[in-house]
């Protein structure tokens, strides 16, 4: 069961890869937005948090420097020296913002901002006076910020951020797993339905090709020949079906018995093989065959080539024709057929997708052809026009 599941869990299609990637990215996206936007209120608050700290000791200053200037706009101009305190620094604006007379190391001052704020190493009271000591309408002290409390808000930002991503990717995954799960039973159900279909259908489908050789058709009446022609053309559809599924259900893992293949003499067995499904739509073949060999696994090349003819007879139009030619390391089949449109070709060698309805199968042909080539390190071109045919090339 734990190998079905896995089975069915690599199968997963690749449009489904694409909506959980799409999913995935959206989700990272909505997570880091988030993340950033907590962040940047916890360094907001951090800030109000420390200006609210410094506030009371800089009204405190603020208070004292006024009491200053008091006891100097009295005395002057027998006192002319600007009280300074090494607490703190501070400069004098009248009422148009005009400077009086100023100590501060940091001189931009922001008369339209918060009462206290942070410029870039100092903090900044602004107060503003009832009386005009001086002619003095704003007293403004200033500390140093030493900017500690950036590095620590920093240092909490950056271990919480990263603790909160690890947290919603995790969350994030179990989401993606509940996700795909029905997505998984779906194909795992399917998996198991093929499996126990495959079973039954060996003995049957065995005795009827078996039964169909045997028959004479020397002694049979026009009539019935037609009929038994029927028969087989049923019988190899189903065949060849029959042979993906056990392909894929109980040969795919065996050990490969690789060899060099004649494809030219393949080629003409299959061809022979699929005769009778080519005369029933009346499809001629255009055969340009030169020797090719390949090592592989003679199963294996097989379920290629009779895939790739079967969807050429399937697909292709009545009177229609199959063009088959091979060189050394290279194969094309091609027919003139309905075509697949441009946007769907990248999918066609998914599992269990299938783009016209009107043709039975499960839609497992050419993904084991796909694993095939993969398996081998050969490449397939796919190269289709609708109404006109498909063409495949493969090259090894």
């Amino acid at each position: 069961m734990l190998v079905l599941k896995n089975k069915a869990t690599n199968s997963l299609l690749r449009s489904e890869k694409k909506s959980l990637l799409r999913f995935l990215t959206l989700y990272v996206a909505m997570v880091i937005f988030l993340i950033t936007l907590l962040s940047r209120f916890y360094y907001q608050s951090q800030e109000k948090l420390i200006l609210s700290d410094h506030r009371a000791m800089m009204t405190k200053y603020a208070y004292i420097q006024t009491r200053r200037l008091k006891v100097l706009h009295h005395f002057f101009p027998e006192r002319t020296e600007y009280p300074r305190d090494p607490r703190f620094k501070s400069a004098i604006y009248d009422l148009e913002h005009m400077k009086i007379f100023s100590l501060l190391e940091d001189e931009n001052v922001r008369f339209d901002a918060e009462e206290i704020y942070i410029t870039n190493s100092h903090i900044h009271l602004v107060k503003m006076l009832d009386e005009f000591y001086l002619g003095t309408k704003y007293l403004i002290i200033e500390i140093e910020d030493s900017g500690a409390w950036r590095g620590e808000i920093w240092k909490n930002i950056i271990t919480y951020g990263i603790a909160g991503f690890i947290f919603f990717m995790l969350f994030g995954l179990y989401l993606a797993k509940l996700f795909l799960k029905p997505m998984r039973d779906s194909i795992v159900l399917l998996d198991r339905f093929i499996k126990d279909t495959t079973h039954e259908l060996n003995t049957p489908l065995s005795a009827i090709l078996a039964n169909i050789e045997m028959m004479d058709t020397d002694v049979m009446v026009e009539k019935n020949k037609t009929k038994l022609a029927r028969i087989n053309i049923a019988a190899k559809t189903v065949s060849v079906l029959y042979k993906d599924l056990t392909y894929l259900m109980l040969e795919e893992d065996k050990e490969n018995h690789d060899e060099e293949i004649d494809i030219r003499e393949l080629i003409y067995n299959r061809v022979e093989y699929f005769s009778v499904l080519a005369q029933s739509k009346h499809i001629a073949y255009d055969l340009d065959l030169e020797e090719a060999t390949i090592m592989m696994d003679r199963r294996k090349i097989t379920r290629v080539i009779d895939n790739l003819i079967s969807n050429a007879i399937k697909y292709n139009k009545r009177n229609g024709t199959i063009g088959i030619r091979s060189r050394e390391g290279f194969l094309v089949i091609w027919d003139t057929g309905i075509g697949i449109n441009e946007e769907k070709i990248p999918f066609i060698f998914d599992r269990y997708m299938r783009f016209n309805k009107s043709e039975g199968g499960f839609g497992i042909g050419l993904s084991i052809v796909k694993k095939i080539v993969d398996e081998y390190d050969i490449s397939i071109e796919v190269v289709s026009k609708e109404g006109e045919g498909t063409k495949m090339v493969l090259r090894w």
